[in-house]
């Protein structure tokens, strides 16, 4: 979903919003430099266990009553995106104490991130900024965006649409503002898709 070659590996990432996804604990295990921030990372390994337990069936009726907005290619069915999903779930656990003692994990939110200027060469944010266009105003995502610039010298977001599969509503305007603050700003096509016409990325230096 962000178009990563293996030269971005041997950068430093930050994940933001990263929730209970295994990003983080099979690119450290490879040796990459990642670190995750996102407020889920406050609470102890028995309550995030808890919390995915808790949302899985719900989550998953969902998808299973809005299945033909999304692109099967990758998972070929609901029963495979569970147990791809679940699996990266308990990698993300099994990581989970330990990357919090090497403050690999962070409590941290935006639109304020606790990094020095430029701490990462690149930041990722996926399914969060747009996809919550109905929670978050543009001047919520253009703070973000800018913030996530500041601590790092290249930004991805993925997807740009919204829960709904439509475009994101700030999108336009949100681009518009990052350049005139003088941001450069690229769409560009990935070859990851689920939501359908989910495959774009904005890339942001």
């Amino acid at each position: 979903m962000f178009a990563l070659r293996d030269r971005d590996f041997k950068q430093k990432i930050l994940g933001c919003g990263d929730g209970p996804a295994s990003f983080n604990a099979t690119a450290s295990r490879r040796g990459c430099r990642v670190s995750s921030a996102d407020p889920l990372y406050r609470f102890s390994k028995a309550q995030s266990r808890s919390g995915i337990e808790e949302t899985t069936d719900s989550v998953v009726e969902q998808i299973k009553q809005n299945m033909e907005e999304f692109v099967w290619t990758h998972f070929g069915s609901v029963d495979v995106l569970v147990r791809t999903r679940t699996k990266a779930m308990h990698h993300f656990l099994a990581d989970y104490s330990e990357g919090k003692r090497v403050a690999r994990y962070l409590d941290a939110s935006l639109p304020k991130l606790p990094f020095p200027n430029e701490e990462f060469d690149v930041a990722l944010c996926s399914h969060f900024l747009f996809l919550y266009s109905k929670q978050h105003d543009t001047d919520f995502h253009i703070e973000s965006i800018i913030e996530l610039r500041r601590v790092s010298r290249e930004v991805r977001l993925f997807p740009l649409l919204e829960l709904d599969s439509a475009p994101s509503r700030h999108l336009e305007a949100v681009s518009e503002g990052l350049g005139r603050e003088g941001y450069g700003v690229e769409r560009k096509r990935v070859s990851y898709e689920f939501q359908k016409s989910g495959n774009e990325m904005l890339r942001v230096v």
